[in-house]
């Protein structure tokens, strides 16, 4: 064994992680990473089809994203911003972001994280409804099976019941609806419905709670972490509605979608979604250093900067000067290489038509994809879309023989979702759904 792996044994906590399984086989050590591949301490070459966690959108070596680290590093390593205080990077990339950002949303509260972004908008939500005169206004309305990060506020916005059931649900005034999860024997009418259905209860959950008890509804334009639930067609426009008409914020988290995923810079933009508030990180900088921030829209910033009491919120790395000149220097690659337009009108839509091919698979009950994220639903019968009994771990072990066939590609029970790198290529994507194949092919020989 590597001596690093018995070190990380013996002194690492992983996150979300089995720690007697994990230190018993040891963790995969990797040690260098180049383009869209990673390498572990073995010299094995990886595909990484989940850009790390949803975050290297420019891949693995970026010499611009080094190099502006590089510098500010140089320049000026940290610097806060509290006590009216700021630096260039931060003015900077602000302003950046207003441009890049839907539009209406022209300011930005910094983060270090996407979690951090989910607990920042419970403290500005309540916040703008006190300023506003409607302290009643406090109950923020999410969805079952939604990720918005693992801190104590993250974890209890998400509806991911295993997460609640080990530290319970803890901050008060959040409840939960269904997600529009269509996966199953449904035509594309049943579909829409079914679409129509599931931003309803939005609307059923306000009107049970009061109008004047609920704060905002949040939500991922495509679900991630949940399993890669794309909307039906009918359902954003229905939550939209439901929100304008009741006064309700509308909080978009597009920590994995944002920064040109689903083939906008923002799935706001790909949904005609009109978020009052707006979390992101990961993609802003790739990856390459840890950044996130909430945009707020400009209606509810007047009513922020308006009042005559303290925001009592921030964080130490709020804004940190690195981090803000890594993202300012990936928004300008983006931009120089076209790579929001490139993933629109090509490789987008070649990721979906070498993707279908797998819904062939005997082990496959459906694959989907929006953009560059993508899913496909492993069953034991075809026709009726039955999984596997889940002591069987199917998804578990088909991640594992990805990984054995040069393959990361990420296990959400059964559920196998990719997020590759927007620089990959259509050679690359080949690859990749070969590599996929031959996982599939072991895990059901396996059976």
């Amino acid at each position: 064994m590597n001596p690093l792996v018995k070190q990380d044994a013996e002194h690492c906590f992983h996150p979300f992680s089995n720690y007697s399984e994990l230190n018993a086989k040891g963790a995969r050590m990797i040690e260098r990473a180049q383009g869209i591949y990673i390498y572990d301490d073995a010299g094995r070459e990886i595909l990484d089809a989940m850009s790390g966690l949803w975050c290297t959108n420019m891949g693995y070596s970026c010499e611009p994203l080094i190099n502006a680290a590089t510098e500010q590093m140089k320049k000026l390593p940290y610097y806060n911003l509290f006590f009216q205080s700021t630096h260039p990077p931060a003015a900077e990339l602000s302003t950046l972001l207003a441009e890049v950002t839907p539009e209406g949303l022209n300011h930005v509260f910094f983060t270090g994280s996407g979690s951090e972004c989910n607990d920042t908008v419970i403290r500005m939500v309540r916040y703008y409804w006190n300023a506003k005169g409607k302290a009643d206004k406090k109950t923020i309305i999410s969805r079952r099976n939604a990720y918005h990060g693992s801190t104590i506020a993250g974890a209890s916005l998400g509806g991911m019941v295993p997460m609640h059931q080990q530290t319970g649900c803890i901050v008060p005034d959040i409840v939960h609806i269904d997600q529009p999860n269509t996966f199953g024997d449904c035509s594309a009418e049943e579909r829409e419905k079914l679409g129509l259905e599931r931003a309803q209860q939005l609307e059923l959950a306000i009107k049970k709670l009061g109008e004047d008890n609920v704060a905002a509804f949040i939500a991922e334009p495509i679900q991630g972490a949940g399993g890669v639930i794309i909307p039906p067609d009918s359902y954003w426009p229905e939550i939209q509605r439901i929100c304008d008409k009741y006064e309700i914020l509308l909080i978009a988290d597009e920590v994995i979608c944002g920064f040109g995923r689903t083939g906008e810079w923002f799935a706001s933009d790909t949904y005609n979604i009109k978020p009052d508030l707006l979390c992101m990180a990961k993609g802003i900088t790739s990856g390459y250093l840890p950044l996130g921030g909430v945009m707020v829209a400009d209606e509810v910033a007047e009513v922020l900067k308006a009042t005559d009491s303290e925001f009592t919120h921030g964080f130490t790395y709020s804004g940190h000067p690195v981090a803000c000149a890594v993202a300012i220097a990936n928004i300008k690659e983006m931009q120089r290489q076209d790579i929001v337009t490139k993933v629109r009108e090509e490789i987008a839509p070649y990721l979906a038509e070498k993707w279908a091919e797998l819904a062939e698979h005997p082990l496959v009950g459906e694959a989907r994809s929006k953009g560059m994220v993508a899913a496909l639903e492993l069953v034991q019968d075809k026709t009726t879309n039955q999984r596997y009994d889940k002591s069987l771990e199917i998804g578990a072990k088909c991640r594992d023989y990805c990984i054995e066939a040069g393959l990361v590609m990420r296990a959400v029970g059964d559920t196998m979702i990719i997020a590759p790198p927007l620089i990959i290529t259509k050679e690359e994507i080949d690859l990749l759904v070969s590599r996929a194949k031959k996982a599939l092919d072991t895990t059901l020989n396996s059976l």
